[in-house]
């Protein structure tokens, strides 16, 4: 009798043990805070060198010389997965601005103009690919934000939705080259970083439209996302308007100030954004 009622404590005793650990468990250990760092904005120089409708916006129509200008058919209108958020989205409202000079908006196209011209000599898929991968892996904040990086992959969806990678082609609302930037964009970048980059050279002007990029993402990074620079896809969800990925996109076809307003994050183009982003993992010019 008395080992029965000692084995009866035993199973009891053990169970209380089982139920003890599993309630620390489920409470779960604390993590790190992941709270970003804030870094001023200052003057810097370039080194020698989840997708579906967005909640809460209307669509615009895009540019018509602008939208899919050289971009061919991929196998879908839509990344191959859309991942669970794991960043906070963006805030209400933007931070003050660390910038008041902005880019001009991108001009609509002449009346009469249905088509691009082609001046001089196409660069080939080789030398396109070699000067767009040296873009992406440039520092451009080398002083305020060295951390910021260009992902090699959306520089080359960017260059294909704009131009097809074709280095010599010039839109009807006046966007030059692969990356398809405007010559009001080129004197901007030029005037803020300090630089001479030639518009209608392709290795500068693919630099030109990466430095465009990298600038957009700590400027909306900084009204919007508390100085987090962080590009990936893993942060957007299906609402367009999520991460800042879709809105550098975004900003980079409308310009900043359709994207940045005192209303919150806008996406005013989402196809486009949801080709480029196809095009970050299904374009065929990722195997060039």
């Amino acid at each position: 009798m008395t080992q029965r009622v000692r084995r009866a404590g035993l199973v009891l005793g053990a169970a209380a043990l089982l139920l003890a650990t599993a309630a620390a468990c489920a409470n779960g250990e604390p993590g790190g805070d992941g709270s970003p760092t804030t870094v001023a904005a200052g003057a810097d120089q370039v080194d020698g060198a989840g997708l579906g409708q967005e909640s809460g916006s209307t669509a615009e129509p895009e540019p018509p010389s602008v939208a899919g200008l050289g971009a061919r058919p991929t196998p879908s209108a839509t990344p191959s997965r859309t991942s669970a958020r794991k960043k906070p989205g963006p805030r209400r409202t933007p931070k003050p601005p660390t910038e008041t000079r902005l880019p001009p908006p991108p001009p609509k196209p002449p009346a009469g103009c249905t088509k691009p011209r082609y001046e001089g000599t196409q660069a080939s898929r080789a030398q396109v690919k070699e000067a767009l991968t040296d873009a992406a892996g440039r520092i451009y904040w080398p002083n305020s934000a060295p951390g910021i990086r260009v992902p090699v992959d959306l520089v080359k969806a960017t260059a294909w939705q704009e131009s097809g990678w074709q280095s010599n082609i010039i839109a009807c609302d006046g966007g030059v080259g692969l990356m398809q930037v405007m010559p009001d964009t080129a004197d901007f970048v030029n005037q803020r970083f300090d630089q001479s980059y030639d518009l209608d050279a392709y290795r500068d002007n693919a630099t030109l439209g990466a430095n465009y990029l990298a600038w957009l993402i700590k400027y909306i990074g900084d009204a919007f996302f508390d100085s987090d620079y962080g590009v990936s896809a893993d942060a957007c969800t299906s609402e367009l308007n999520s991460c800042l990925l879709n809105a550098v996109i975004s900003a980079y076809n409308f310009g900043p100030g359709a994207v940045v307003t005192d209303d919150g994050l806008k996406i005013p183009n989402p196809s486009y954004v949801r080709n480029v982003r196809a095009l970050m993992t299904e374009c065929e010019c990722l195997a060039f």
